[in-house]
């Protein structure tokens, strides 16, 4: 009988789940939730009706290469993640175009408000996935309405509007990953675009100065006029909005690509506590400080797993992965969220940019950083369609553990940012990459991948048979008048197709630097110099067989010095 007892009363009681946001970490922490209990009641609220949307597809709606919204909100095989979806689909219950009010902790209780009508709903669980929402600078005139974010498909859709309107001129505030993606989305329109950009380099808070500037280099080449260490005084006008910068430049709209900040006002005004960095603090498993209340996604704050300090890390996958661990919990598991390292890409016309780990200014401020800069083709030369990557690669000049690396071009970049990746979360050293078993055929790699060819080159500084210098030493010695020669060893055609306008530069092809090398004083500092840097280095190990005492190759190749004169 009292086995009997037992068995009914675990029937009866059903878990209830109250989710607070039904984008990537909402809608994944719901659908964990369902597929390891099948009875628990979950119940998502949503304030926008745009359920489980892809805001990174955005600019290609503009750009049109996504044929219209639902698209971005569609599964793998073709259908719209509506709220009947879930409904039918999962036994997924979505309150769309809902706001959660306020949340009593000690009832377990969320306060709602729905079609003008409040209610309440009770928890046994309540997961926290308000994201982020987006950072205004407080610039007199922003609050405009041709002045537009790129966060909501309404935003996408005004932008349109105004095109199909007839707008011609845009510019851009923010150059970070959203405004350069921005950029491209309104060049495709045929619109003229400049971008704006408060700090000194575009992309400023994932590439060094070094990097952004092959970057900023493209996009000036794309037709994007750029604006940097400037910031936008104010914004005036109606028809013809007047932005009020280091000139005043005339826009027939303006988009604020300047960042997020957590959503965290629900949570703060219930006492959940919220971190220095600006997001609610979990644990490894994602809760609160409250046991009953987990949180994920742009509203937190995570652990960088190489400088221990938090951070708050606004991207996709991240937000998925943390769901899942969320559904995990809520449901009786025990599943751990570590952090991240700062993996990244992003699109740029015909560049690929992507990041992992820490740059070299931030790393910095925690190790005896040292970086080299690499070149080279994405797969064998004489394959078409072959592409150039140029990589930075930043480690600890004691331990050589790998702390970053930014890789930028017009090949292919994502697998080698990946394994990367891989090897930073491995707390890998620079040395481990050459004896890593990288796949190869012509079509995909050279034989040597730039990942092996940079532990390479790491390794020829430390046993001196490579000194290299970087394209800001050179500039440092044109601009203090420095008698030295830079060698160019690029053939007659490449010289002549891309001058050198450096004082004492000199051209010998490399097959011909032994018949005239008598033509190199021997006296003066010479920079040998080529596009990715193996024809410089073997005509370094030239001049020093023969003689040559003072020699140094330009790291990275001749674009990395280019964009500096």
């Amino acid at each position: 009988m009292e086995d009997k007892f037992f068995k009914v009363a675990s029937i009866i009681f059903v878990m209830e789940i109250v989710i607070v946001g039904g984008g990537a970490t909402g809608m994944k922490a719901a659908s964990r939730a369902r597929r390891r209990d099948p009875e628990a009641k979950i119940t998502v609220i949503e304030s926008s009706k745009w359920l489980s949307f892809s805001r990174c597809g955005l600019p290609y709606y503009i750009e049109q290469k996504v044929g219209n919204l639902d698209d971005l909100r569609k599964t793998p095989y073709g259908v719209v993640r509506d709220a009947e979806f879930f409904k039918k689909m999962k036994k997924i219950e979505v309150l769309e175009e809902t706001k959660a009010l306020e949340i009593n902790r000690s009832k377990k209780v969320l306060k709602i408000l729905r079609r003008g009508s409040e209610d309440e709903l009770n928890y046994d669980f309540l997961v926290l996935a308000t994201g982020a929402i987006p950072s205004k600078p407080p610039i007199p005139g922003i609050d405009s309405e041709k002045v537009l974010g790129l966060y909501s498909p309404e935003d996408a859709d005004k932008i349109l509007r105004l095109y199909r309107n007839g707008a011609k001129r845009a510019v851009v505030i923010g150059a970070g990953f959203i405004g350069i993606e921005a950029c491209e989305a309104l060049k495709s329109l045929g619109l003229d675009v400049t971008l704006i950009e408060a700090l000194d380099r575009v992309a400023p808070t994932m590439l060094d100065s070094d990097m952004a500037r092959l970057l900023a280099s493209h996009l000036k080449e794309k037709g994007v006029k750029i604006l940097t260490s400037t910031k936008v005084e104010k914004i005036s006008g109606e028809n013809e909005l007047i932005v009020h910068a280091k000139d005043k430049i005339s826009a027939d709209f303006v988009v604020v690509a300047t960042g997020v900040k957590p959503n965290v006002e629900i949570a703060e005004k219930a006492g959940i506590e919220i971190g220095s960095k600006g997001g609610i603090v979990v644990n490894e498993r994602l809760q609160t400080n409250d046991p009953s209340i987990y949180a994920g996604g742009d509203c937190i704050e995570t652990t960088n797993l190489i400088t221990n300090e938090k951070v708050v890390a606004p991207f996709g996958d991240a937000a998925n992965k943390q769901g899942r661990v969320i559904g995990d919990n809520i449901t009786g598991g025990n599943s751990i969220y570590k952090g991240v390292i700062g993996t990244a890409i992003f699109k740029a016309f015909d560049f690929s940019v992507a990041v992992t780990g820490l740059n070299e200014e931030t790393a910095k401020r925690y190790f005896n950083t040292s970086s080299i800069l690499v070149s080279s083709y994405d797969r064998t030369h004489y394959y078409p369609g072959m592409g150039v990557v140029r990589m930075k690669l930043i480690f600890d000049s004691n331990s050589r553990r790998i702390l970053g690396a930014q890789i930028i071009g017009n090949g292919v970049v994502d697998k080698r940012i990946e394994v990367i990746a891989t090897a930073i979360m491995n707390k890998m050293t620079v040395d481990a990459l050459e004896d890593l078993d990288l796949a190869y055929a012509p079509p995909y790699s050279p034989a040597l991948d730039i990942v092996v060819t940079a532990s390479h080159v790491v390794k020829n500084k430390f046993e001196g048979l490579l000194n290299s210098i970087k394209a800001e030493e050179v500039k440092n010695l044109i601009e203090s008048g420095e008698d030295f020669v830079l060698l160019d060893v690029r053939n007659e055609v490449e010289a002549k197709n891309i001058k050198i306008n450096i004082k004492n530069t000199i051209n010998i092809p490399l097959p011909k630097l032994r018949e005239r090398i008598s033509e190199l004083p021997r006296d003066k500092l010479i920079i040998t110099a080529c596009p990715l840097g193996l024809r410089a280095y073997e005509a370094s190990r030239i001049l020093i067989s023969e003689g040559f005492k003072n020699v140094k190759v330009l790291e990275g190749g001749l674009p990395f010095l280019l964009t500096l004169i």
